[in-house]
């Protein structure tokens, strides 16, 4: 890391920078969005409150962690945690903490967002600069569910907040940085924002960012706040207004929300200039001659400019624009962005049906509106854009490449439904036609048949750890997650690449499938969507080949016969029951012998040139990230289901597969 010259001068309630060099490219890792989060958070805040809430959950409890293990921020100021009877409690802690002058944080999602509502106005006026993290998820509003949804989000949406949207871990990471020093240049709280479980819950390669920079951009939080506490100056905060008071304060609230736009962008352009990652409020992608655009908010629309390329490459005009900043509105970038459009759809993770349309689509009419009226303010519009609004992705529903096309489709003949629902059959529903694989050139996808409580999320962000660090490849990693799935099948999704991987959705082409329960032949079709020449590893208890083949249906047989699938075999259950020392853990380290078995069969240790030493190096430093804080003998554990998984893995032989089943008598 080269040295970066600085000119540093102090005002009123901030720092202003010369920046004369870049110097900040970031910490290579592997997170989940809620790793990142935390990342950021433990080094530069004194102070969180939190309720445990799914899916945000795991943020609080690893800040709480942290605190227990006395860490330190950057200023070696020891980290306090506080957890109350409940989310809108822990609120007020917070705002008791920012009035002191303290700089704090907290950790919420869904109805505990909600719940906290009351205490957000309070907090936003009186300006204090405090920044939650959100796992944005859908309100009870017709099931209870934990996944995402943009209906918490928008549900205190007007209560005063600065409001981020990330895509990515590696976004959530960086707009924690650019929220803190946006709120406090402006004195405005922020809700920085990531879908539950899509990006809380998704491993990632992502650019931590180093202690230095995070240092350095937001500075001291003695130097930066003020504590509206101090014996010594003392004032009133809180009080009770009558008629001929409330109004004037009210209003006067206009001088700091004011400042919020400019500050915003500051701190993105600073962070850019340190980093060389560029953040906007709402970033165009292929937009400049757009016919089509689809604009939205969150991890669907990476997906979105993978459908946007496909796109371009059959001849359609299409782009994107994502709005990073919800509040602040850009309204004027989102003109700019759009006004040459001929159609434009709107797709939220939301429905609010007695409205005149979903929040972000109104929000983009008023701005269309004030422009074409002639605000001085907006960009001049000759025409309209046709505006689409549609729904998707509600409480985690798997939002396609083909879904997002199918919203171009409906914008192309001038006469598709004016509002349109993606994912599901419904009178207002559009029909996936083509749902084209958009992963990047060359990547090598898995997806998992398991078990819940089988360790196959633990196994899952193991594997996309250890493939990120010792094969220095781009990494995904999802697991369907959800409270019913103990002991009921679910799946997981690991995809590896050269390059930042865009789409953010369930795996359908894959190059390996992982049965870790045969039960998955009877429930469906494990190998759909499985590429020609690709891998099966089976988990069963059959040592005997030609046994083993007997048990899978006729149906797949055939299919890994026509594709010329390989199929591997163990018996991990035998191995983790022999190797575990704790009977607790022997369910869940069968997920790791398959740790050993995907090093062994896929292509990435030979096409690094890495010897068997060097892998179990990288494997041990990666288990010792997950299981160090249980001790060393649990590491040693799971090192030696690895190593069982990596040499005693068995290949089914060939001939056995090519040999055609026999026709059994019905005489005896």
């Amino acid at each position: 890391m080269g040295k970066t010259i600085l000119d540093k001068a102090t005002s009123s309630s901030a720092f202003t920078y010369q920046i004369k060099e870049q110097q900040y490219p970031g910490i290579l890792n592997t997170t989940d969005g809620a790793g990142a989060a935390l990342w950021v958070e433990r080094h530069i805040t004194q102070g969180g409150g939190a309720y445990p809430i799914t899916p945000s959950t795991s943020m609080g409890v690893d800040y709480q962690a942290y605190v227990a293990n006395g860490q330190k921020n950057l200023w070696g100021e020891t980290l306090q945690f506080f957890e109350p009877e409940s989310e809108h409690s822990s609120a007020t802690v917070c705002e008791g903490f920012a009035l002191a002058g303290g700089r704090v944080t907290n950790f919420t999602s869904g109805q505990g967002l909600i719940l906290m509502k009351e205490v957000l106005y309070v907090i936003a006026g009186k300006h204090l600069p405090a920044v939650f993290h959100i796992g944005a998820r859908a309100l009870t509003s017709q099931a209870l569910n934990i996944h995402a949804g943009h209906d918490d989000v928008m549900g205190v949406a007007d209560s005063g907040w600065g409001i981020l949207f990330g895509r990515n871990a590696q976004e959530v990471a960086d707009l924690a940085l650019i929220a803190r020093r946006t709120a406090e240049d402006s004195e405005t709280p922020f809700l920085n924002v990531q879908d539950g479980f899509l990006t809380t819950h998704t491993i990632e390669t992502v650019r931590l960012p180093e202690p230095e920079l995070m240092k350095f951009f937001v500075g001291e939080p003695s130097q930066k706040l003020r504590n509206l506490m101090d014996v010594n100056n003392p004032l009133i905060s809180g009080s009770v207004q009558n008629q001929d008071s409330y109004m004037k304060g009210k209003i006067a609230q206009r001088t700091f929300y004011d400042k919020v736009p400019a500050a915003l962008e500051n701190a993105m352009k600073e962070f850019q200039a340190l980093t060389g990652r560029g953040y906007e409020p709402a970033p165009a992608y292929r937009l400049e001659d757009a016919e089509y655009a689809l604009v939205g908010m969150g991890s669907m629309m990476e997906t979105a400019e993978a459908a946007a390329d496909y796109l371009r490459e059959h001849g359609v005009r299409a782009g994107v624009l994502h709005i990073t900043a919800f509040r602040p509105f850009p309204g004027r970038a989102v003109v700019e962005a759009l006004k040459n459009c001929r159609a434009v759809a709107i797709i939220e993770r939301m429905d609010d049906p007695l409205a005149e349309s979903n929040p972000l689509t109104r929000e983009i009419k008023a701005a269309f509106a004030e422009a074409a009226a002639g605000s001085s303010r907006y960009p001049k519009v000759n025409r309209l854009p046709q505006f689409y609004s549609g729904s998707a992705g509600l409480g985690g529903r798997d939002v396609r490449p083909g879904d997002l096309i199918a919203a171009v489709e409906n914008m192309q003949h001038g006469n598709g439904k004016a509002y349109f629902v993606l994912g599901i059959r419904h009178d207002a529903g559009l029909e996936r036609k083509i749902d084209p694989d958009l992963r990047p050139a060359g990547a090598f996808s898995m997806r998992g048949h398991s078990i819940g409580g089988y360790g196959s999320v633990t196994t899952n962000k193991v594997l996309a750890t250890v493939a990120g660090d010792l094969f220095g490849v781009e990494v995904q990693a999802y697991s369907k997650y959800g409270s019913e799935k103990k002991g009921l099948p679910t799946t997981y999704y690991l995809t590896l690449a050269q390059e930042h991987i865009r789409t953010h959705c369930e795996l359908t082409d894959v190059d390996l499938v992982a049965l870790n329960d045969m039960n998955a032949f009877h429930q469906g079709n494990p190998l759909a969507g499985l590429g020609e020449e690709g891998m099966v590893f089976v988990q069963s208890p059959e040592r005997d080949s030609e046994r083993l083949w007997e048990d899978i249906p006729l149906s797949a047989q055939q299919f890994i016969r026509e594709k010329r699938i390989r199929v591997f075999y163990l018996d991990s259950a035998a191995i983790a029951r022999e190797v575990s020392s704790s009977p607790a853990l022997i369910l869940r380290m069968q997920g790791i012998v398959l740790l050993g078995v995907f090093l062994r069969i896929t292509p990435f240790q030979s096409q690094r040139n890495l010897s068997e030493e060097q892998l179990v190096q990288g494997v041990e430093t990666s288990l010792t990230k997950y299981f160090g804080k249980r001790g060393r003998k649990v590491v040693e554990d799971n090192l030696r289901a690895v190593r069982r998984g990596y040499t005693e893995v068995q290949e089914l032989p060939r001939q056995v597969i090519l040999r055609q089943p026999q026709l059994v008598s019905s005489r005896q």
